[in-house]
C-alpha cells in the first residue's frame, strides 16, 4: 500500500509549484523580455540562465540576432525588457533604439532597454545610453544579479556594471562634454562595425556574412577607416582597436 503522507506531501509539492508559476515566481514579480544579441548559443545560455519563468519570474517572450529581426520581433510582442547587444550585424544596437523610439516614448506600455554586452569601452556605454537605453552591464554578470538587474529596469530604474557608471556621469556632467574620441567620430557606424570585426580576426567573407553586404563593400569601408585613422595595413588597425579595448 501507498503511504498516504506520501501521496499528500508530492500533491501539495505540484500545488506550490503550480502556485508559484502562476504567480510568476521571484515574489510574483513577471516581466516579457526579448533577448538580442547575434550569437545564437550566447541567446541559448541567457535563455537557460533566466528564462525559468517559475523560479525567476522571467518570460523570454523573443529573440533577434540582428537589427531588422530585432525591431519586427520587439514591435509584435511588446515586451516590457529588452536585452540589447550593442554589436549586431545590420547598425548595431543603437540603431536598434533609434527605430524603436516610439516604443519607448509610449506613456502606457514603455518597451525599456538593458543593454547586454561584451563591451565595456565608454564610446559603446555612451552611445546606447544617448540612444535611450536604460542600462548597461558586461556579459560578465552573474545570472541572478541580470534578473535584479531586468526588474530594476523595468521599475524605471538606470542599472550599470560598477565601473560603467563613471562613464555615463563624465559624458551628462555638462552639456559641452568633448567626444569620446575623435578619430573614432569619424567612422560611421557601419565603418565601426567592420573595424570591429577586422579587428577580432574575422576574415572579409565572414564580415560581409555577418553584416549582409558583399565582400566588395566590406573592402571599401576597410579603405575607407584605413584613410580616415591614417593607417596601412589590417594589422596596424587590430592594435589601434585593441589599444581602445574595441575588440
Amino acid at each position: 500500500m501507498s503511504d498516504p503522507t506520501e501521496t499528500n506531501g508530492t500533491a501539495a509539492a505540484s500545488e506550490a509549484a503550480e502556485t508559484a508559476e502562476a504567480s510568476g515566481g521571484a515574489g510574483g514579480r513577471r516581466v516579457r523580455v526579448v533577448l538580442v544579441d547575434d550569437h545564437r548559443m550566447f541567446r541559448t545560455g541567457v535563455q537557460a540562465e533566466i528564462g525559468q519563468t517559475a523560479q525567476t519570474g522571467v518570460e523570454v517572450v523573443g529573440e533577434a540576432a540582428d537589427v531588422d529581426q530585432a525591431v519586427t520581433v520587439i514591435t509584435a510582442t511588446r515586451p516590457e525588457v529588452v536585452l540589447l547587444d550593442v554589436h549586431l550585424p545590420g547598425g548595431g544596437g543603437v540603431e536598434v533604439l533609434r527605430r524603436c523610439a516610439p516604443l519607448m516614448a509610449d506613456a502606457a506600455q514603455p518597451v525599456r532597454f538593458l543593454a547586454l554586452s561584451v563591451s565595456d569601452a565608454a564610446e559603446d556605454v555612451i552611445g546606447v545610453i544617448r540612444g535611450g537605453a536604460r542600462g548597461y552591464v558586461t556579459k560578465t554578470i552573474t545570472g541572478s544579479d541580470l534578473i535584479d538587474s531586468i526588474f530594476r529596469v523595468q521599475e524605471g530604474d538606470a542599472v550599470f556594471s560598477p565601473r560603467l557608471a563613471g562613464f555615463v556621469l563624465d559624458a551628462f556632467a555638462s552639456t559641452d562634454a568633448p567626444p569620446v574620441d575623435e578619430d573614432l567620430d569619424r567612422l560611421t557606424q557601419r565603418e565601426r562595425e567592420v573595424l570591429r570585426l577586422i579587428a577580432r580576426g574575422y576574415a572579409y567573407k565572414e564580415i560581409a556574412k555577418q553584416l549582409f553586404i558583399s565582400v566588395k563593400t566590406v573592402e571599401s569601408h576597410v579603405s575607407a577607416v584605413l584613410r580616415k585613422l591614417q593607417l596601412s595595413n589590417r594589422h596596424e588597425l587590430t592594435r589601434w582597436a585593441t589599444a581602445r579595448r574595441l575588440v
